[in-house]
């Protein structure tokens, strides 16, 4: 049994998350489909990108991913499937695999990419508005039923890449940017883990705020406060215990996140 993953910004009031699974289980009756959200921002390939890539690694190896977050629907822009690492992706070509073909690249895990191209494969009708369902689910299905990919379509090399935010250097710390406010209100940087060094002591300064240190869980400081920490997926976050820091900062995405690396206290 395959497992199929759904990621859009279609919401779930009008049924189109229905009928995508409807199209998939045509042609894989036995497959298991996960919602990994359909609350993304509208158009929001980037937060779509994030979502994606915080997720696959928790998934089982040949897992398909769809990903319907597609702003330039109809247009030129191709509909694309891919091999990345263990698992398979089935996408509009506009950015949204990008921090999974990162991940791919630095880990150096295999990755092939079909331009979709076979309309056998397809369902009968093509509406220009809705590929979520004519073109990505059904080939979804084929996927999942054991297609591989080569019969889909034509082999390309060159996908859509987005331009994703890194951190830079500056004068003893660096500055990084707001990359996703959660349903909580948490605060995701671009700053990660790994860029700190094992940095504990730093001050972190956001929307004309200062957080002094980092904790390690929610719970070490009293409902209210302002806390700096590393999230699950290794990203440096900005919360308020039990409250929203997105409401108390007024920051939105793309705001500059600066961190001042603190002196090392001696024993």
């Amino acid at each position: 049994m395959t497992v199929v993953t759904l990621t859009t910004d279609f919401g779930l009031k009008d049924g189109n998350v229905g009928v995508m699974k409807g199209v998939i289980w045509r042609f894989a009756p036995h497959a298991q489909i996960a919602d990994l959200s359909h609350l993304i921002g509208p158009q929001n390939i980037r937060e779509a990108a994030l979502v994606l890539a915080r997720a696959v690694p928790y998934f089982p190896p040949d897992s398909v991913h769809v990903v319907v977050v597609d702003p330039g629907v109809g247009t030129e822009r191709r509909p694309i499937a891919a091999q990345i690492g263990s698992q398979k992706f089935v996408a509009p070509d506009n950015g949204v695999l990008s921090m999974v073909l990162d991940r791919a690249e630095q880990e150096k895990q295999r990755v092939e990419i079909v331009h979709l191209t076979k309309p056998q494969y397809w369902l009968p009708s093509i509406s220009n508005v809705f590929h979520g369902r004519d073109i990505f689910a059904p080939v979804a299905g084929h996927l999942a039923a054991g297609a591989p990919l080569v019969v889909l379509g034509t082999p390309i090399n060159d996908p859509v890449r987005l331009e994703l935010p890194k951190p830079v250097p500056v004068e003893n710390g660096l500055r990084g940017e707001v990359l996703h406010i959660d349903h909580f209100g948490n605060i995701t940087t671009t700053i990660r883990q790994e860029h700190l060094n094992g940095k504990q002591q730093v001050t972190v300064r956001l929307g004309g705020y200062e957080i002094r240190g980092l904790v390690r869980t929610f719970g070490d400081r009293p409902p209210g406060s302002l806390i700096a920490l590393i999230g699950s997926s290794g990203d440096l976050i900005v919360s308020v215990v039990n409250g929203s820091a997105a409401g108390q900062l007024n920051v939105k995405i793309g705001d500059p996140v600066d961190v001042q690396y603190e002196p090392q206290q001696a024993n």
